[in-house]
């Protein structure tokens, strides 16, 4: 038996631009993603019967197919060949969240089996197996700052990285719609996609902290507005996050309703989680850095 364990980080979405309707009826994105040094864990045990145990705090909140097990399966389908067996989930972060916390579970399976079936490296289509299992997996699969564009096929990565933030991090731990993600979308009402295409990028200089706090706020996150009438909690979390003194910027990860604030250092990160955890003690308050 061998043991293969991957760090699932959770996602951020630092910007979000919806650019358009597209024909087939998903939604054009452009937005900058980056991991922090908190999420879950996934653990490979090759010549264990193939199966999935879900442990840590949130494992009770996942609903429907657990992504894990249909990552497995997927896997199974593409390459019968692969050593696989038991995957335990440590299930830290928040579930339906817009941390990409499911999409990071899987992405790490992928590269757990990857890891302990180098012989397929060459052979097995992994960026495809990604994307079918859902539009954040290949930014997740390569677990680093990146452009995310299209429905998320297109994978940019920056290149040397973003410059460090850190952030508090804050979920109301709120019931959400089953359908959360769909009908934040739907709210939003997005025209259709221009026949010329999506348009020019928005990138700009990413090289300090400041450029990447001025991109953020020229570009924010199309999906606010939109996640604050289906979860309207997200309301009272940015208004929270943007009243602690020192946060620079206060924005929504991806359709939320977990939000974020950035702050000029880890201790005043840690600082800005307890006087929210104090003031709101059942939410999920975390402090992070983004690398």
């Amino acid at each position: 038996m061998s043991v293969f364990r991957q760090f699932a980080a959770a996602k951020l979405n630092l910007t979000l631009a919806v650019l358009g309707r597209r024909a087939d009826g998903y939604h054009e994105l452009e937005s900058l993603v980056a991991f922090a040094d908190i999420g879950d864990e996934v653990t490979l045990e090759t010549g264990r019967p193939a199966e999935v145990a879900t442990t840590g705090p949130f494992a009770a909140s996942i609903a429907g197919a657990n992504l894990v097990a249909v990552t497995l399966q997927r896997i199974a389908q593409m390459a019968p060949a692969a050593r696989l067996g038991r995957v335990t989930l440590e299930k830290r972060l928040p579930v339906a969240a817009g941390l990409g916390g499911g999409s990071a579970d899987a992405a790490a399976v992928i590269r757990a089996v990857r890891a302990a079936n180098p012989e397929l490296a060459a052979d097995a289509d992994w960026p495809a197996l990604a994307l079918g299992l859902g539009a954040d997996v290949p930014v997740c699969l390569a677990s680093a700052a990146a452009w995310m564009r299209g429905v998320g096929e297109q994978v940019e990565l920056i290149e040397g990285g973003l410059p460090r933030l850190d952030v508090v991090i804050v979920n109301p731990c709120v019931a959400v719609p089953a359908d959360k993600t769909a009908a934040v979308f739907c709210g939003l009402g997005a025209p259709a996609l221009s026949a010329s295409g999506p348009g020019r990028s928005r990138a700009g200089r990413l090289g300090t902290r400041e450029d990447v706090l001025e991109l953020m706020r020229a570009i924010g996150n199309d999906l606010t507005e939109s996640a604050r009438a289906v979860v309207p909690a997200v309301g009272d979390v940015l208004a929270r996050i943007g009243g602690v003194e020192g946060v620079a910027y206060a924005g929504l990860s991806g359709g939320g309703p977990t939000c974020f604030g950035v702050l000029a250092t880890r201790a005043q990160a840690e600082a800005a989680a307890r006087v929210i955890q104090s003031a709101k003690p059942g939410w999920w308050v975390v402090a992070a850095t983004l690398g």
